[in-house]
């Protein structure tokens, strides 16, 4: 198979599959086994002098370790069936979708409830959100993770095969654990946080287009070209100014990080400022909605190969 047909695969058994937790309660998901390899790298050498370059060693090298895992189950004589299940295990889609969508049926009943949802998603302090804050948390969240857990894993993939996509979630992982800028992590993170911008220059862009055209909306065309560089983060407006104008509400704005507040400017300043359980549910379908592009694309291009 070549690669778009072990996408095409892939994508399909993560959207049938998702996460399944009789599987992954018994041996530990990929992402989770990259997890305790970065935690363990962190405790032993995150300390002393030369802090970056230590960091830049532990991403390099765990990195190449994840490639070269990928590249052996790519190596294996079956057709790319293996590649394409292993590949499925770190594609986000329905994962994503069901996680969010649990935000809505929970903010739906309490304002509580959707606190308690929102916050096994975002990193944001919850506990005084409102309820089109929690709204406006989980619908960024959508937005931001359908680039990085689908469509940035799947052009690394389409790229570079699973060697390509087994690096992209090392560095991915690696940025959302150490890739901060506080005193603890602003020096060994450094590398993780500046390779995962790279990596998702592109695939960011790209999602931010593809949410667009699954809304067949111009005005968040051009509400994404002329808000996304007002994001702290160089990717995450793209997906996210996308979706603002798509949805016709207000994102980002003013927020809380670990009781530190951030002012940060609004999305779609124009949009409505109370969304609720109804445009969490529309951001959802969105995203599936971008997600039968992509994967249209790849039928086509399977089959132009």
């Amino acid at each position: 198979m070549s690669h778009a047909e072990m996408l095409l695969v892939a994508l399909a058994l993560d959207a049938l599959f998702g996460e399944p937790e009789w599987l992954w309660s018994r041996v530990p998901h990929p992402v989770v086994a990259m997890g305790r390899a970065l935690a363990r790298a962190e405790t032993a050498l995150n300390h002393g002098p030369a802090r970056r370059a230590r960091g830049v060693a532990v991403v390099l090298g765990l990195g190449a370790a994840a490639a070269l895992l990928g590249g052996l189950i790519a190596a294996l004589p079956d057709a790319g069936l293996l590649e394409a299940v292993a590949a499925a295990t770190l594609l986000a889609q329905r994962s994503l979708a069901d996680h969010v969508s649990a935000v809505a049926g929970a903010l739906a009943r309490s304002l509580p409830e959707g606190r308690l949802a929102v916050s096994r998603i975002v990193g944001r302090d919850v506990t005084a959100l409102d309820g089109p804050g929690v709204a406006r948390a989980a619908i960024e969240s959508a937005a931001e993770n359908f680039s990085d857990g689908v469509i940035a894993p799947a052009v690394w993939f389409l790229l570079l095969g699973l060697p390509g996509l087994a690096l992209y979630k090392l560095v991915n992982t690696a940025d959302s654990m150490i890739g901060h800028m506080s005193p603890r992590y602003r020096e060994f993170g450094w590398a993780a946080a500046r390779l995962d911008d790279a990596m998702n220059w592109a695939p960011a862009r790209l999602t931010g287009g593809l949410i667009c055209l699954a809304a067949r909306s111009t005005a968040a065309w051009r509400g994404m070209r002329a808000e996304a560089r007002q994001h702290a983060s160089p990717n995450a407006g793209w997906p996210e100014a996308a979706m603002a104008g798509a949805l016709g509400v207000a994102l980002a704005g003013p927020r809380s990080y670990e009781g530190r507040a951030v002012a940060a400017p609004w999305m779609n300043s124009g949009g409505s400022r109370t969304p609720g359980p109804r445009d969490i549910a529309r951001a959802v379908a969105l995203t599936w909605r971008a997600w039968g592009i992509v994967l249209l694309a790849l039928g086509l291009l399977a089959l132009a190969g």
